[in-house]
């Protein structure tokens, strides 16, 4: 099945792409033609051998064979040599989707610009609730709603945004003096009601509205609006409610800068984003709990706790289960807060966990063709994001599509309504209308004015060709799982022939299909000495502008290890392994750099050709580093 997925590293599906691809441009100017045919061609027959139009295609063809030239210094992502950043070959469906869509030009924002792909938007937002475990099913109330952004980046933004709005609605409510809701009685306990609460609260409060007169919906409405905290703006609003303080967000250290972006461009600060310590690179559990409960104690409000998914670095999965159990621990004592999981990494690797019909597979099942994956935590882990309250993804990573397409996912979709730029519920008839009707009209709910309709024909085509289980798009992931765990394995038996020169390790087992290892030559104790050795390793394994690529072996990433990530056993742990010192107080470098692999091409291996790309990297890597170490 895979072959017919991609272009391919040789381009060896050209005549798939091509054939689709003129197919589609053919039925494209059909459609023009024929939609009013009466009209006249506005362009003359004859208009091809005008002298200014001969002048334009000249200059025409001169530039785009100028920027096809400087294309080809573009980094070869589809190349099994590739193993740097989270970027691959793109899926056939997907890449095609996208050319077939993009001359129509929809623009998502509404209906009014996009009656075809703003439906399918809607419908990619109900395929990644499935695959993470959501309710999916529009007929329910509590039916999840997602959306696509441009990145993880703007879906973290819109997770906060939709957060911080929830948990400042109820307070609200009980400043413009609405009966009859169940309202909590003061300040604290209204701001700490939990999602959950929270959002049945709203769905209260329209089913409220709804049984008065227009006069009155409008009326209760502007008391409502004048309390809510977008339209008093943070300042005001605590100033309002002096007992409440500005709500932290609980990220891991090793989170994306995507959520310091976040805290500056909601005004909440970014000193109210409070990193979690880690363990092994994963969120520590008890540090999390012992931060709750100061909070508890100094009466601080949550605003959200964040777990991740694959982080971007190491691909090392949080124990989601553990940070939903922290969260409605802590709701039972009173403080109430959000569960974000940022899966922009991994979000995909969900598809080995679902079955066909939808349902949770068991570990056992999973783990069928694999040597370790998955971990009881990646499982855990797994299982917990059905009870998260939002969650990113992002296609354009393990998803294998064209940038830009990012995605926000909600677990229940009627906490959208505090995010509407117009009072639906109120004016017109929308909170009335079906689930899919009601979101025709997206860019009441979310963050952009205007956004491509064919980024969005590209993911919903593709999860149509390829289903979000194990037993469709779920082979994708499988394969380059396989290729973590035999890459793993490679890097053991790299470390056992290349000890006397160098001391190499992988600092921790993968939890997906993302691959670290550390290096330090051997004899040398100094942290600074690694650091600059790996930086001239990796200087033959990047992108050069002034070198053809054709003399790059291969393309692989850096990242550092930190002790705030690792925690101090951990950093002394690898440390130790490598034979260094740990840094003191006056050294210029307290973290270690790594080498960094992103194994997402699916022909890493190549058993039909006998090609094992693992090994040939671990070939070069010998060169290169004899080559260091000599001199030369």
């Amino acid at each position: 099945m895979l072959d017919a997925c991609f272009l391919g590293p040789y381009g060896e599906n050209d005549s798939l792409l091509e054939k689709l691809v003129t197919e589609f441009l053919r039925d494209h100017v059909y459609w023009r033609r024929n939609f009013h045919p009466e009209d006249p061609p506005a362009i003359p027959t004859d208009a091809a051998v005008d002298p200014g139009y001969r002048a334009f295609e000249a200059r025409l063809r001169r530039e785009l064979h100028a920027l096809s030239a400087s294309l080809k210094k573009s980094v070869p992502f589809h190349s099994p040599r590739y193993i740097g950043h989270m970027a691959s070959d793109l899926l056939l469906p997907g890449l095609a989707a996208q050319i077939l869509t993009l001359p129509y030009n929809p623009n998502n924002v509404s209906e009014d610009a996009a009656p075809v792909t703003v439906d399918m938007e809607v419908d990619v937002g109900l395929q990644l609730a499935r695959m993470v475990g959501y309710p999916h099913d529009p007929a329910i109330d509590r039916c999840a709603f997602g959306h696509l952004t441009s990145g993880g980046t703007v879906a973290n933004y819109q997770a906060m945004r939709l957060a911080l709005a929830l948990k400042a609605f109820p307070v609200a409510l009980r400043a413009a003096g609405v009966p009859d809701l169940g309202v909590p009685d003061d300040d604290w306990a209204a701001f700490n009601l939990g999602p959950a609460a929270g959002t049945e609260l709203v769905a209260r409060w329209t089913a409220w509205l709804a049984a008065h007169s227009p006069r009155e919906r409008a009326a209760w409405n502007a008391r409502v609006q004048a309390e809510r905290i977008e339209q008093r703006g943070l300042c005001d609003f605590f100033a309002a409610h002096p007992t409440l303080k500005t709500p932290w967000v609980l990220a891991p250290i090793t989170a994306h800068y995507s959520w310091s972006k976040g805290m500056k461009l909601l005004g909440l600060g970014r000193a109210q984003l409070r990193l979690m310590p880690e363990r092994d690179m994963r969120l520590d559990i008890e540090a999390l709990h012992e931060t709750i409960g100061d909070c508890e104690r100094e009466r601080q409000p949550v605003l959200m706790a964040v777990g991740v998914f694959g982080t971007t670095e190491y691909g090392t999965v949080d124990p989601i289960d553990g940070l939903v159990a922290a969260r409605d621990a802590a709701l039972s004592r009173g403080l109430g807060f959000t569960v974000h999981v940022d899966a922009a990494w991994g979000g995909y690797l969900a598809t080995l966990f679902r079955n066909e019909d939808g349902s949770l597979r068991a570990r056992d099942e999973v783990a069928r063709g694999f040597a370790h994956f998955p971990s009881p935590g990646v499982h855990a882990a797994t299982a917990a994001l059905a009870e998260s309250d939002s969650i990113t993804i992002d296609p354009h990573k393990l998803g294998y599509l064209p940038y830009g397409a990012g995605a926000f996912v909600c677990r229940d979709h009627r906490a959208m309504t505090l995010l509407s730029e117009s009072a639906d519920y109120v004016f017109h008839d929308n909170a009335a209308r079906s689930y899919r009707a009601r979101y025709r009209n997206l860019g009441q709910f979310i963050p952009e004015g205007s956004k491509p309709g064919a980024n969005v024909a590209a993911v919903y085509v593709t999860h149509k060709v390829l289903p979000l289980d194990h037993a469709h798009f779920g082979c994708l992931p499988a394969r380059t799982v396989r290729s973590a765990e035999a890459f793993h394995q490679a890097a053991g038996a790299f470390a056992s022939r290349m000890h006397p020169l160098v001391r190499s390790i992988v600092p921790f087992p993968p939890d997906s299909n993302l691959v670290c290892v550390a290096f330090n030559p051997a004899g040398n104790r100094d942290l600074g000495v690694a650091n600059a050795f790996v930086r001239r390793l990796h200087d033959q394994l990047r992108v050069d502008p002034g070198a053809p690529l054709q003399d790059r072996s291969f393309f692989g990433s850096v990242t550092t290890l930190r002790p705030q990530a690792l925690g101090e056993a951990g950093m002394r742990r690898i440390l130790d392994e490598l034979s260094l010192d740990a840094a003191t107080d006056g050294d210029a470098e307290d973290h270690l750099v790594i080498l960094r692999h992103t194994l997402m091409n699916p022909w890493l291996i190549d058993d039909r050709n006998g090609i094992s790309y693992i090994d040939m990297y671990f070939q070069y890597l010998e060169q290169r580093i004899g080559g260091l170490l000599a001199g030369t």
